[in-house]
């Protein structure tokens, strides 16, 4: 499968801004960027793994910090080309999981559940190890992700709406024996749907913590949101903040 057939190929990438547009706006934008760039620092540099249409690395860029990204789709690359400022975002085009940028970063980051898009625990794995292999001492891996909403599952049922309005639904399926899962959108404007179902694998926060550790990486922070909310059971996502030892 090429990245143009792939889940985030043209058709996906053409409305991605507009489907997810909530996403988009300043008041989801500006607390990472702000986060982000406190970690940067004032002279450091910023990996996003699965870089997108630039929604993150774009106004980071705006606040001086140096981005570059890895990302799979050609699609979504040339989407943020087409940007104002995208010609300044450096882009390896490949796996984040285990593709390779020159120079040390002083923070690596991913956003909105792009962890899960590795579907195996063997791949999240790799990609900490990847994000640990860019960072410089003292540099710090980001991770927003979801916690996984098993306690929404009736018994004996497997499917958790996560959007229900006119036009638009959405339902995640659960397999808690494999911990893999996908998400099913549908769509429907002017009579016409349209159906996407996208994979993932949903991981715990003392999973991730694990990986961490394997990757030489130890947790410096965990928050609800990039707001830096406490993070308690209550909290249904959580940034979570792993720093590589200075030394």
């Amino acid at each position: 499968m090429t990245d143009e057939d792939g889940y985030f190929g043209e058709a996906v990438a053409a409305r991605y801004d507009e489907s997810s547009a909530e996403m988009f706006a300043a008041e989801a934008v500006d607390p990472v960027v702000g986060f982000l760039a406190e970690l940067a620092g004032d002279s450091g540099r910023a990996l996003e793994f699965g870089v997108g249409t630039g929604r993150i690395a774009l106004p980071l860029a705006r606040r001086g910090v140096e981005v570059h990204g890895i990302e799979l789709s050609r699609a979504m690359v040339r989407r943020l080309r087409d940007k104002p400022g995208g010609d300044a975002i450096g882009v390896s085009v490949g796996d984040f999981a285990t593709a390779k940028v020159d120079g040390d970063f002083s923070v690596a980051y991913l956003v909105y559940n792009t962890i899960m898009n590795l579907t195996s625990q063997d791949a999240q794995v790799d990609c900490f190890r990847n994000a640990a292999n860019h960072l410089g001492p003292g540099g710090c891996f980001v991770v927003e992700v979801a916690v996984p909403d098993l306690r929404r599952l009736p018994p004996g049922q497997n499917a958790v709406p996560f959007r229900v309005e006119e036009g638009r639904l959405g339902f995640d399926l659960y397999d808690v024996a494999t911990q893999s899962m996908s998400s099913h959108h549908v769509r429907v404007v002017d009579g016409d749907a349209t159906y996407l179902s996208v994979p993932f694998r949903y991981v715990w926060p003392a999973e991730l913590d694990l990986m961490a550790r394997l990757a030489g990486l130890r947790l410096r922070e965990r928050w609800d949101g990039w707001s830096r909310e406490p993070f308690t059971s209550e909290s249904r996502q959580h940034v979570s903040v792993w720093e590589k030892p200075a030394d």
